[in-house]
């Protein structure tokens, strides 16, 4: 049987909270508010996931941000939003009014709370996380906050999750972590030593270590007996 899990460690975008309502939208509209031409969020969606995936390294500066945002628009607006609407956008990005905080979040913190599990944030972020989830409400419920720019190692590289793992005063093996991605997320922390669950929201869960909702974790840490079922591998 597994060893009991002592502490949940989460991703936060895509995970606990998304943009609302989307990437594209905000961006599409920080243009437009500068003069800009009227630009499809949809086209501008695509763009930043195909930025995200060219670009190399972390973001962890206002400085990194603005060089991925320069390559979304490129060929879109000019001068690039790096000489004209960036600064705009890099603090919209701050205020609790541009992110989500999905509904089965809170719930499941609570939750887990009750049955003396402990929660922490594990996640490639900036400097602008903390305060952010200040503002969003949700910091009260994290015993810790492991942040790649603080800690100088991005996931899926073991070292934040070996940071995550000090700060939360325990082995990997009593960590469970819960994120949306497959190779940062649930590939990085078990490399690392940690238990993982991959979130899927409004997909079938019946994919190995696959929930659908967050509300399922505190199941899937008390089904000890059936461990590559239930993602506690």
């Amino acid at each position: 049987m597994p060893q009991t899990i002592r502490a949940v460690t989460f991703d936060v975008g895509g995970t606990l909270i998304e943009p609302r309502p989307s990437v594209g939208h905000i961006y599409a509209d920080a243009a437009a508010n500068f003069g800009g031409p009227p630009l499809d969020p949809e086209l501008i969606n695509r763009r930043f996931r195909a930025a995200c995936s060219a670009h190399s390294g972390p973001l962890h500066s206002a400085r990194d941000w603005a060089e991925l945002v320069d390559h979304v628009f490129r060929d879109l607006v000019n001068p690039p939003p790096s000489q004209s609407f960036f600064p705009q956008l890099y603090e919209r990005f701050s205020d609790a009014e541009a992110w989500l905080v999905h509904a089965d979040v809170i719930p499941t913190l609570a939750a887990l709370h009750g049955e003396g599990i402990r929660t922490a944030v594990l996640s490639n972020w900036d400097d602008r996380l903390r305060p952010l989830l200040r503002r969003l409400g949700l910091d009260p419920f994290f015993s810790s906050m492991t942040i790649s720019c603080e800690v100088g190692a991005a996931k899926p590289d073991p070292g934040i999750f070996r940071a995550a793992a000090s700060a939360l005063n325990l082995e990997p093996q009593f960590i469970l972590h819960v994120g949306d991605d497959p190779i940062l997320d649930l590939e990085g922390a078990r490399n690392s030593g940690l238990r993982a669950l991959l979130i899927r929201r409004g997909q079938s869960s019946g994919v190995p270590d696959c929930i659908h909702s967050l509300l399922q974790i505190p199941d899937a840490i008390r089904s000890r007996s059936a461990p590559s079922a239930n993602g506690l591998r």
